[in-house]
């Protein structure tokens, strides 16, 4: 499988990238920054300079290029502000949605979080955040393509157990990086986590298991 990640030098994306790498997929990896092109490199991908925020479509699609499926693995970060939130979180989705539209791409896996909600009130900065995240969901939920939204609860850099629990509505928890990348990898390649949406959380079921059961 051919996969371009949006988001390309993040934790999880790196993570996703030596996982498909090992499976045989050829991975471009989407990133601001050109310093970052030999982590992706290393990781076992081609780096593809593509700044989200400021990258016209048309510019989002060149970079996306002809590929099987599209992840969207990026975010504005702890620290940023709301504005971020809205240009990345949100912004950013939606052109990649928009890429895979003009690229003829049918697959769409976006790296949301437990508990997004478009309807969300409160002017903080979380809630801002879990807001856009909620408002990209919906509008992947509705694009027509083949989607699956992944809401991980609270990220740690454990190392990964190979074993998760995934529902409609979980009470929250938290996951390793390592596990939310191996649950993304699973999903792109298992047609049960085509139109789907579901919280992640460790727990006790092996990974390929879990999707499946989807």
């Amino acid at each position: 499988m051919q996969v371009a990640i949006a988001g390309g030098h993040g934790q999880i994306a790196l993570r996703l990238t030596r996982l498909l790498h090992d499976r045989g997929d050829t991975i471009r990896s989407l990133i601001r920054n050109p310093d970052h092109s030999d982590d992706i490199h290393g990781a076992g991908g081609e780096p593809v300079v593509c700044d989200l925020e400021s990258a016209s479509d048309d510019q989002v699609a060149e970079a996306v290029g002809s590929v099987d499926a599209v992840v969207f693995a990026a975010g504005a970060g702890p620290g940023s502000g709301s504005e971020r939130k809205e240009t990345v979180d949100y912004g950013g989705a939606v052109k990649l949605i928009a890429a895979a539209k003009a690229n003829g791409i049918p697959r769409y896996v976006i790296v949301s979080a437990i508990g997004a909600d478009p309807d969300l009130e409160g002017d903080e900065t979380f809630a801002v955040y879990m807001r856009a995240k909620g408002r990209a969901d919906a509008e992947l939920a509705a694009s027509g393509l083949e989607y699956t939204i992944v809401r991980p609860g609270s990220l740690t850099d454990d190392p990964g157990t190979g074993r998760v629990e995934v529902g409609e509505r979980l009470d929250g928890g938290s996951i390793s990086r390592d596990d939310v990348a191996a649950v993304v990898a699973e999903a792109l390649h298992d047609p049960a986590a085509v139109g789907r949406t579901f919280d992640l959380v460790a727990g006790k079921t092996p990974v390929d298991q879990a999707i499946a059961s989807l």
